[in-house]
């Protein structure tokens, strides 16, 4: 059928797989979520941004629905959240976040993943002094007519600064606040109905690592290979 039919035909392929995978992520960070406090989003913090996360890459609601019911009525008890750290080359950070109900498969795939790439398996908490964890809101600029009455609003709630930043073609600001502070600012925004299209826990870095073109693919080898393990939910490194 010729050679633009097959380009669109790897191109849709892959678009499928990227979104089976953020499905499989949504769907494992319900699973905690409701193990943590419950199958209902209106008492449980967790949950509601679990479920906001899988709309935001268009999870469908029935999806959403079977997820949080399959793991309200299965066995979670084994089911745990873990952290690797180690080297990628040329000596960047990494830390692995997954969520695993078999921390040997987890453990021995991560650890597989840095040998092929030329890094190394640490210990965790080796780069605590790395990384400052923070809740970080992702908020359509369109969405906020007077950025300085949110920033002005926000700081009771624990807000410590505004970035502006553009994903997948939409115009954000990205609230930061302190790792303690997440419920309470999620809290803040849904009673002044403010919709965060997503809301994350990120680890920042407080120093970063400047790498030649060729050396920063060779770590983003290493992060492309580790994101694609169904037990891992985010890798974070501290490249520039």
């Amino acid at each position: 059928m010729g050679r633009a039919f097959e380009y669109r035909k790897a191109t849709k392929f892959a678009r499928w797989d990227k979104m089976a995978k953020q499905f499989s992520k949504a769907s494992k960070h319900i699973t905690i979520a409701v193990k943590q406090g419950g199958p209902d989003p209106d008492t449980n913090v967790l949950l509601r941004r679990a479920i906001q996360n899988a709309k935001s890459v268009q999870m469908p609601k029935d999806k959403i629905e079977n997820a949080i019911k399959k793991a309200a009525d299965k066995d979670t008890s084994n089911y745990e959240e873990t952290v690797y750290e180690g080297m990628a080359p040329h000596g960047v950070a990494v830390v692995v976040e997954a969520a695993t109900d078999n921390t040997q498969r987890t453990v021995a795939n991560v650890r597989s993943y840095f040998r092929k790439k030329g890094g190394s398996l640490g210990t965790q908490g080796m780069h605590d002094f790395l990384f400052n964890r923070k809740g970080v809101f992702y908020i359509e600029k369109e969405n906020i007519e007077d950025l300085e009455e949110l920033e002005l609003e926000m700081i009771d709630y624990g807000l410590e600064s505004i970035e502006e930043d553009t994903v997948e073609e939409k115009d954000f600001y990205k609230l930061y606040v302190a790792f303690e502070d997440f419920g309470k600012m999620q809290e803040a925004l849904e009673q002044k109905d403010i919709n965060a299209e997503k809301s994350e826990l990120e680890r920042i870095p407080t120093i970063t690592k400047e790498l030649s073109d060729e050396q920063v693919d060779e770590v983003l080898a290493l992060v492309d290979l580790m994101e694609q393990d169904d037990d891992v939910t985010n890798v974070f490194i501290n490249l520039a």
